[in-house]
C-alpha cells in the first residue's frame, strides 16, 4: 500500500471514533467525508489524490471540540469554527505524514483544510465548494429543523452567504440539485440577491 493509502487508512480510523452516529449506523464524520471526497471528485474529475485526502480532512475530528464549548452567538461560534480550521489541519498534516507523505504535500493539504486562500487557492476552494454542496444536498433540511424559530429571511442570508462562498462551477451543480420544494425556493430567493 503506498503512502496515499495509508493516510486515508488513518483518516478513516479517526472519522471512526466519531461517536455521533448517522442512520446508517457508520461514524457521522466518516459519512461526511465520504460525500465531501464524492464532491470534490464531480467538481474536478481528475482531482489528484492529495485533494481528494485533504476533502476527507475536512471535519477531521471535529467532534473533539463541540460547538458548545464557545460562547454562544456569532463571535463564539466564528471562534469555534477558526480554531477547527487551524485543529484540523494541523491533525491532517500529522496524519499524512505519519503515512509517509512528503512534508511539503501535507503543507499544501494542510493549507487546504485551513481554508487559506480561499478564493485564490484552488486546492481551498475546490474543498469549499465541496462542503457547501454537501451542505446544500444533505444538511440544509436538518439545519432548518434545528432553527426552526429563524425568522425566513435569516435563512435566505445563510444561503447567500455559502452562495457568495462558491465558484461558479459548483453554483452550476447546486442549481442542479435535487431539493425539497421549500429549500429550493429559499435558494432560489437568496441566488436572486
Amino acid at each position: 500500500m503506498n503512502a496515499y493509502g495509508r493516510a486515508r487508512e488513518l483518516i478513516d480510523a479517526a472519522h471512526a471514533a466519531d461517536p455521533n452516529r448517522a442512520p446508517d449506523g457508520r461514524a457521522a464524520e466518516l459519512v461526511y467525508a465520504d460525500r465531501m471526497e464524492s464532491w470534490v471528485s464531480r467538481i474536478l474529475p481528475d482531482a489528484p489524490p492529495l485533494l481528494r485526502l485533504a476533502a476527507r480532512c475536512q471535519h477531521l475530528e471535529r467532534w473533539i471540540v463541540p460547538r458548545t464549548s464557545y460562547p454562544e452567538g456569532k463571535a463564539g461560534y466564528l471562534a469555534w469554527r477558526r480554531s477547527l480550521y487551524v485543529t484540523q489541519a494541523g491533525r491532517a498534516r500529522e496524519i499524512m505524514v505519519t503515512a509517509g507523505l512528503a512534508a511539503g504535500d501535507a503543507d499544501e493539504a494542510a493549507a487546504w483544510v485551513s481554508k487559506t486562500g480561499l478564493k485564490t487557492n484552488a486546492g481551498t476552494q475546490a474543498l469549499e465548494d465541496a462542503a457547501c454542496l454537501v451542505f446544500l444536498e444533505n444538511e440544509i433540511g436538518a439545519f432548518a429543523a434545528r432553527h426552526s424559530a429563524y425568522p425566513r429571511n435569516k435563512f435566505v442570508d445563510i444561503i447567500a452567504k455559502t452562495w457568495r462562498k462558491m465558484s461558479e462551477p459548483a453554483r452550476a451543480f447546486a442549481l442542479g440539485l435535487d431539493l425539497p420544494p421549500g429549500i429550493a425556493a429559499l435558494v432560489k430567493e437568496a441566488v436572486s440577491r
